[in-house]
């Protein structure tokens, strides 16, 4: 458990005032007790712990501006907090970016596994799309896009594991529906699940600042392709 005083200075930082960045004080990026979850559709800023909150706005300064251009100060800005609660929680920009891939391939799967859950078969590609067409409106998928492109640091390594993730989770959801709807694939699920994650990033690249109309045309569209691999 944290010290009363890494207490105080993380509530004084919280607050905006000019802290250091803690010596002595345990870093939550080195601990699994760092490890948050983001519900979604996000709570007030004032409901969500401050870790949590700066991992929030560096997903969205990512999605926004990409990841050459951003910035400590452009984070703590979006997020409401100083610069000193930032490095209090993760030691430098590229711990951030790191631990940002890794919290983004958990929200982003959990919410997928959810996705076709108690579906019944005639609406499971309306219920897949729910789920694609509220990731193009978070850009938590671009801001992992974006990830993948730094070339030095923790943080591209991260974003290729989280990818590899994406990947496995996306060939269980091919299944799942498959199966939802009686038939079977003639192509192997982690093929499909290649050309599916290949789309939906595609898609994410595309939405940003905002989804497009006619992309659920196109997902209706690239599901009749899909099918049409079926026995």
């Amino acid at each position: 458990m944290r010290a009363r005083d890494g207490r105080a200075g993380a509530r004084a930082m919280d607050e905006g005032e000019d802290v250091s960045s803690g010596a002595g004080a345990p870093r939550p990026d080195d601990s699994p007790e760092s490890a948050v979850s983001r519900p979604h559709p996000s709570p007030s800023p004032s409901d969500v712990p401050s870790a949590e909150r700066i991992l929030q706005a560096a997903a969205h300064v990512l999605a926004q501006q990409g990841a050459t251009g951003l910035s400590m100060a452009d984070v703590a800005r979006e997020a409401g907090v100083s610069k000193g609660l930032i490095h209090y929680h993760y030691r430098d920009k590229d711990a951030l970016l790191a631990r940002l891939a890794r919290w983004l391939a958990d929200e982003i799967e959990g919410r997928e596994r959810r996705a076709l859950v108690g579906v019944p078969p005639g609406q499971a590609i309306d219920a897949l799309w729910a789920w694609l067409d509220d990731e193009l409106e978070c850009g938590d998928i671009r801001a992992l896009i974006e990830l993948s492109r730094l070339r030095e640091g923790d943080a591209p390594v991260a974003a290729r594991v989280a990818s590899q993730r994406r990947r496995a989770v996306s060939a269980t959801t091919i299944t799942t529906l498959f199966d939802c709807l009686g038939l079977r694939a003639r192509v192997p699920a982690p093929m499909l699940a290649e050309v599916f994650v290949a789309f939906v990033d595609g898609l994410a690249v595309d939405a940003t600042p905002a989804p497009m109309p006619g992309h659920r045309v196109a997902y209706d569209v690239f599901w009749l392709a899909m099918l049409s691999l079926a026995e």
